[in-house]
């Protein structure tokens, strides 16, 4: 009975938006400032580390508003023979689910490959470091922009933004280490800050010792990698060695059982 009024209702719906009595694309692009409240701090960050920086997170988070309410509409007309409060509270938790499922696989995503996203830091500091022996650190940044790796540059615009507005303290470079959570970012963020606010004549000493941290945050990348090649073919021998053994274990008991036939 349920499935016949889902049924129902979405021909109705059909009809109604084919005759353009109804815009349900409008509707949800009006009502989605009313959930701006539920997108995560951290959800522009996940989308742009999965589809990159040009990513259009509003369009994103409001196909995510319009799974949910759809999700709840189908499930409110499933139940809508014998609708009551539990039901209907049932209906709004399974709209939930689903607005909340694509940000949980962004999360997974980002969690499978922090190893690369790392990985990319040491690098893209390098790079910058060889920008700073010319510039000051804040043209340095601008400069690295367009070169940086995708992952970096909202981050990098809103470092970039914040300094050119007259933020000379830390937290520009707190809040890019905050946004980037990956090994060791604090720690070179605040070496970037000294190093912008040092005199002329200590720039030098300074980059020497950011080099030598950089160099030392590339070789700890490289081990990383290196370990994680060796598990992966590790695995992939287990594994096998594993179908062999068990392929061998099937043939024998296949003889086993064909000689005592006979």
């Amino acid at each position: 009975m349920g499935l016949g009024f889902v049924a129902i209702g979405f021909i109705v719906l059909f009809v109604l938006q084919y005759d353009e009595a109804i815009d349900s694309r409008k509707f949800i692009e009006d009502t989605q400032p009313y959930f701006n409240f539920l997108m995560e701090e951290d959800y522009s960050f996940l989308a742009s580390v999965r589809y990159g920086a040009d990513i259009d997170v509003k369009k994103l988070f409001g196909q995510r508003v319009r799974n949910g309410l759809v999700a709840i509409v189908a499930f409110v007309f499933i139940f809508l023979s014998k609708l009551n409060f539990v039901y209907f509270l049932t209906s709004v938790l399974v709209g939930y689910i689903m607005f909340k499922l694509p940000y949980q696989k962004l999360k997974r995503y980002y969690k499978a490959n922090l190893s690369n996203i790392d990985s990319l830091l040491p690098y893209y500091l390098k790079s910058l470091e060889i920008l700073i022996q010319h510039y000051t650190v804040p043209v340095a940044l601008a400069k690295s922009l367009e070169s940086s790796p995708d992952v970096f540059k909202p981050g990098l615009r809103r470092l970039i933004a914040k300094i050119d507005a007259g933020n000379s303290t830390v937290d520009p470079y707190m809040d890019f280490a905050k946004e980037y959570p990956v090994r060791d970012s604090m720690r070179m963020m605040r070496l970037l800050y000294r190093l912008g606010l040092g005199a002329q004549e200590n720039k030098q000493e300074q980059l020497m010792m950011f080099s030598r941290t950089v160099s030392s945050l590339q070789n700890k990348a490289r081990e990383i990698k290196y370990k994680n090649r060796l598990e992966t073919m590790e695995n992939k021998t287990m594994l096998m060695l594993g179908c062999t053994g068990a392929g061998i274990i099937m043939l024998l008991l296949f003889s086993i059982v064909q000689t005592m036939n006979i």
